[in-house]
């Protein structure tokens, strides 16, 4: 993950759109300068955060950061209008691995997927880990970061997606359900599952049915159990 540092260097890469992934700002530190970073980083959507002054000492090797430390993302993230005409979303929820990031992207792109949603908080970003996971996929599939996935779930609604949820507690199997199109597949994140008003969000909950003493997958392993089974249902409609 490339780090920038300083007004100057970070205020130039922001009006040149580069991709970032957040915005680091000291607390404490003011100044009408570091002002028009802020406001030039919200504008692009970029996250800003307001932390102590030590944490962008480590990040930036120094103390001359000027109080602003940026941290580039391996590619730019898409918006939702341009992703919501794919026949197939991945909705990530929580997902914190960046390896399981990319390997689900990857995986994702390889069954026809047409994007990728990711949360803001408490998430894996675009780093160099999650793109070099991808294998390249990320040339290909559109990764659109939300504030809210809740919010992003009520969205696809209104755009005539059904949202399918993969929950171990799920009233059916992954094979019994037969996919409406367009779909949005929703994934919870490494140990956690599926968050409790994101559940509720789903129109169907589905599970993966499991044997031995093992009671769930790897999430990018169970991604591509499901994706693969929807790609081919599409495959025998087509």
């Amino acid at each position: 993950m490339a780090i920038l540092s300083g007004i100057h260097p970070v205020a130039e890469a922001l009006r040149s759109r580069h991709p970032m992934d957040r915005l680091l700002v000291a607390q404490g530190a003011g100044g009408p300068r570091l002002q028009e970073i802020i406001d030039l980083a919200r504008r692009s959507g970029v996250p800003v955060r307001f932390e102590p002054r030590s944490a962008l000492d480590r990040l930036a090797g120094s103390t001359a950061h000027q109080g602003v430390v940026a941290l580039g993302a391996a590619r730019q993230y898409s918006d939702l209008d341009a992703a919501a005409a794919a026949e197939l979303i991945v909705v990530l929820d929580g997902v914190e691995d960046p390896h399981n990031l990319g390997a689900i992207i990857r995986t994702a792109h390889a069954a026809g997927a047409g994007a990728i949603i990711i949360p803001e908080r408490r998430a894996a970003s675009l780093t160099d880990v999650a793109a070099k996971a991808a294998a390249g996929a990320l040339e290909h599939l559109p990764v659109v970061r939300v504030t809210n996935v809740n919010r992003a779930l009520e969205d696809l609604k209104k755009r005539g997606f059904w949202i399918y949820g993969l929950d171990e507690r799920g009233d059916k199997t992954y094979n019994e359900v037969d996919f409406a199109t367009p779909t949005a597949l929703v994934l919870g994140g490494e140990g956690k599952g599926l968050h409790e008003q994101v559940r509720k969000h789903c129109d169907i909950l589905v599970r993966i049915p499991m044997s031995g003493k093992i009671s769930s997958l790897n999430v990018s392993v169970a991604a591509g159990v499901v994706l693969f089974e929807w790609k081919r249902r599409r495959s025998k409609r087509s």
